[in-house]
C-alpha cells in the first residue's frame, strides 16, 4: 500500500511541476501583450560607418556553403569596411569548395579569409573565439551555414547600436522551406512562438533573453568584456548571452528584420538538434543560475531567467511522468481511486489550452494563416511529447556532467517542395536502442488506453492518447526515414 501511494503521489507531483511550466506560457502571453508596443530605440546610420566582421562558422556544409558566402558577399555595405571570416572546421570537400569561393572573392577585392582549423577544440565556440582574435571589426555579425541574410542586414541592424551599452541585436528567423513537409511546418511553429512571443515578451519587459547563435550582430567589446566564447556548454550562444547581460550589456530583439534559414527536413537531424539544445540549456542553467541568483537584478528578472534556463527540465519531467503513468493508472483502478481521474482530464486541458493559445497567437501576430497552422497543433503536441526520451536523455547527461561532442545539424539546400535530400550525405541516423524504447513506450500506453476503456475510465484516455501518439510518431518517422534512405542507396 505504501508503494502504491508513493507511485501515485510521485505521479501527481511531477504532473504538478509540468503544469507550473505549462501555465508559465500565460505569463509570457501577458508580458507580450502588455509590452508589445514598446519599440526598441534606434537612430539613423552614423555618418562614419563602423568596420564590421562577418563570421561564418561551418563544418561539412558542401551543399549550402556557396549560398551562404554569396549572400554575405552581396551585403549592401562598403567593401573597405567589411571583413568576412569563413571559420571552416570541415573534414570533407567543403574545405576545397569554400577555399575556391574565398580566393575568387579575394581577387574581386573582398577582405575575406578562409580560416581552416584541423583541431576542432571548442567546436563552434572555439571557431568563433579563434576568429575573434584576428577580427578587425568593431561589430561582429554571425551567420550559420543554413542562413541567407538580406542585403540590408547590416544597415538595418547597426542603427540599434546608437546607445553605448547595447551589446547585441538579434533578428527574427525566417523559414525558407516552411512548406516542405508537416515536420518543417511543426518546426516553424515552434520557432515562431519562441521568437515573436518569448523574445518580444522578455526583451520589451526588461527581462533577459538570448542570442540564438546566428542571424545577430554583436559589439565586439561586449563579447570580450563578458568573457568571450566559452565551450563548457553545448549552447555557447545562450551562455554568452546571460554572461553579457549580467555584466550590464543591453540586448535588442528586432522581429521586423527577418533572416531566412533552412529548417531541418529529416526527423533524425531534428532530434539531434533538439538533444543538443536541451542538454546545452541545462548545462548553462547549472553554470549560471547561481550567479543570476546572487546578481543585483530585480526579482522578476531572476524568476524569468530561472524559467527560461530550466525549461528543458520539462522533457525529463515528461519522461518520468511517462514511466509512472501506466502503473499509476492501474493502481488507481485497482484501489478504487477513480475520483482521481478528474485530475488527468484537468491536466489534459491545462496542457492543451495554453499550447493552442500560444501557437495560435504567435501565428496571428506574424500574419500567418493561423487557423491553418492550428491544423498542425495535434502533430506539434505529439512531437513535443515524443521528444521526451531523446531530450530527456540530454537533460540527464547535463545533470550528470557527461560531456559530448557538438553535433551540427545537416543542411541539404532544400528550398522547394520538390527538392530531395535522401540521396545526399550528412544524414542523421536513428539510434536503434532509442527507437526500440520509444516504440515500447508507445505500445505500453496503447495497452493502458485499452485497459482504461475496459474499466470505464474515459477521463484518462485523452491524456494517455497524447503520449501514445507522440512516442509512435517519433519512432515510426525515424524508422521510416532510415528505411527509405537505405532503399535509395541500394538502387544507386
Amino acid at each position: 500500500m505504501i508503494l502504491n501511494c508513493s507511485i501515485v503521489g510521485a505521479y501527481f507531483f511531477i504532473l504538478a511541476l509540468l503544469m507550473v511550466y505549462c501555465l508559465h506560457r500565460y505569463a509570457i502571453l501577458f508580458l507580450y501583450f502588455k509590452h508589445k508596443r514598446r519599440l526598441p530605440p534606434a537612430s539613423a546610420l552614423p555618418a562614419q560607418l563602423p568596420r564590421v566582421t562577418v563570421q561564418l562558422p561551418i563544418f561539412n556544409e558542401m551543399y549550402v556553403v556557396g549560398r551562404l558566402i554569396a549572400a554575405v558577399a552581396a551585403l549592401d555595405y562598403p567593401m573597405e569596411l567589411l571583413e568576412i571570416q569563413v571559420l571552416d572546421d570541415s573534414t570533407d570537400e567543403t574545405v576545397q569548395i569554400a577555399e575556391a569561393i574565398v580566393k575568387k572573392l579575394a581577387r574581386d577585392g573582398f577582405d575575406i579569409q578562409h580560416l581552416h582549423r584541423t583541431d576542432r577544440t571548442g567546436f563552434k565556440a572555439g571557431a568563433l573565439e579563434a576568429g575573434l582574435a584576428s577580427a578587425k571589426g568593431e561589430f561582429i555579425a554571425v551567420f550559420d551555414a543554413d542562413f541567407v541574410p538580406d542585403k540590408q542586414f547590416l544597415k538595418k541592424t547597426l542603427p540599434f547600436f546608437s546607445e553605448a551599452e547595447t551589446g547585441m541585436v538579434q533578428t527574427m528567423w525566417g523559414h525558407i522551406n516552411r512548406e516542405y513537409s508537416a515536420l518543417t511546418q511543426v518546426q516553424a511553429l515552434f520557432l515562431d512562438a519562441h521568437f515573436i512571443l518569448e523574445h518580444t515578451a522578455r526583451y520589451r519587459s526588461g527581462r533577459f533573453f538570448n542570442f540564438n547563435g546566428t542571424a545577430g550582430i554583436w559589439r565586439k567589446q561586449c563579447i570580450i568584456t563578458s568573457g568571450g566564447w566559452q565551450h563548457d556548454t553545448l549552447t555557447e550562444d545562450l551562455d554568452l548571452s546571460y554572461r553579457a547581460q549580467l555584466h550590464g550589456w543591453k540586448f535588442i530583439f528586432c522581429p521586423e528584420i527577418i533572416t531566412p534559414a533552412e529548417i531541418p527536413v529529416d526527423i533524425n537531424s531534428f532530434m539531434s538538434q533538439q538533444h543538443r539544445w536541451s542538454k546545452g540549456g541545462i548545462e548553462t542553467a547549472l553554470k549560471l543560475l547561481p550567479a543570476i541568483a546572487r546578481a543585483r537584478q530585480p526579482l522578476r528578472v531572476k524568476l524569468e531567467s530561472f524559467f527560461h534556463l530550466s525549461c528543458n527540465m520539462n522533457y525529463l519531467f515528461m519522461l518520468l511522468l511517462a514511466l509512472l503513468a501506466c502503473p499509476a493508472l492501474c493502481i488507481r483502478i485497482e484501489n478504487g481511486w477513480k475520483d482521481l481521474f478528474v485530475f488527468d482530464l484537468a491536466a489534459f486541458f491545462c496542457g492543451v489550452v495554453p499550447i493552442a493559445l500560444y501557437y495560435g497567437i504567435s501565428q496571428k501576430e506574424l500574419g500567418q494563416p493561423w487557423l491553418k497552422s492550428l491544423l498542425y497543433l495535434p502533430l506539434l503536441m505529439a512531437v513535443g511529447i515524443g521528444l521526451c526520451i531523446n531530450n530527456g536523455k540530454g537533460v540527464v547527461e547535463a545533470l550528470m556532467g557527461h560531456k559530448t561532442a557538438f553535433l551540427r545539424t545537416p543542411k541539404f539546400h532544400i528550398e522547394g517542395t520538390g527538392d530531395s535530400w535522401k540521396r545526399k550525405l550528412y544524414h542523421g541516423y536513428a539510434h536503434d536502442v532509442q527507437c526500440c524504447v520509444e516504440m515500447t513506450f508507445g505500445i505500453c500506453f496503447l495497452c493502458t488506453i485499452i485497459f482504461a476503456l475496459q474499466h470505464g475510465v474515459y477521463t484518462a484516455v485523452p491524456f494517455l492518447a497524447l503520449f501514445c501518439t507522440g512516442f509512435f510518431c517519433i519512432a515510426l518517422f525515424s524508422v521510416y526515414e532510415r528505411y527509405s534512405v537505405s532503399v535509395l542507396k541500394k538502387t544507386e
